[in-house]
């Protein structure tokens, strides 16, 4: 049986569709998992969001035993959390580090990931959608597990 793709998201992601939508869009929580979901073509997504870090490492190394990939975003934690950083270098599978917005062309704090250095790929600034591309690019790193 195939394993499952996790895809987990940070700090205030919850509010997706109302929160700073000239960054962000209009796209909510709700609609981006079943993009996920769809984009799988079958394969099972675990797909969960915390404002709370220690939930993102818990989660982390559950997928380390139970996932053949995941999608990340781990929002502002990207800029300053070690110890999810730390978690992701334990990961034995592709990972990808997910931003709605071109945090490139955004202030100076949020150009410096500590997550970059030590996952697969980074897509930044093509919205929401980027979670399906995400997923489906995933889905092309990985085969059938054995």
């Amino acid at each position: 049986m195939s394993k499952a793709i996790y895809v987990l998201n940070g700090p205030n992601l919850n509010r997706l569709g109302i929160r700073e939508p000239e960054i962000y869009g209009n796209t909510t929580l709700a609609e981006v998992e079943a993009m996920c979901r769809y984009a799988a073509n079958g394969r099972e997504v675990i797909f969960r969001q915390s404002n709370a870090e220690h939930e993102l490492i818990d989660w982390i190394h559950e997928a380390i035993d139970n996932s053949c990939a995941m999608l990340i975003n781990p929002a502002a934690f990207t800029f300053y959390s070690m110890a999810i950083m730390d978690a992701l270098k334990m990961y034995p599978h592709p990972v990808i580090e997910l931003h709605i917005s071109n945090v490139h062309k955004r202030e100076s704090v949020y150009h410096n990931s500590l997550m970059s250095p030590v996952v697969t790929a980074v897509m930044a600034g093509v919205g929401a959608k980027g979670y399906g591309h995400a997923i489906s690019m995933l889905l092309d790193m990985v085969s059938d597990d054995k």
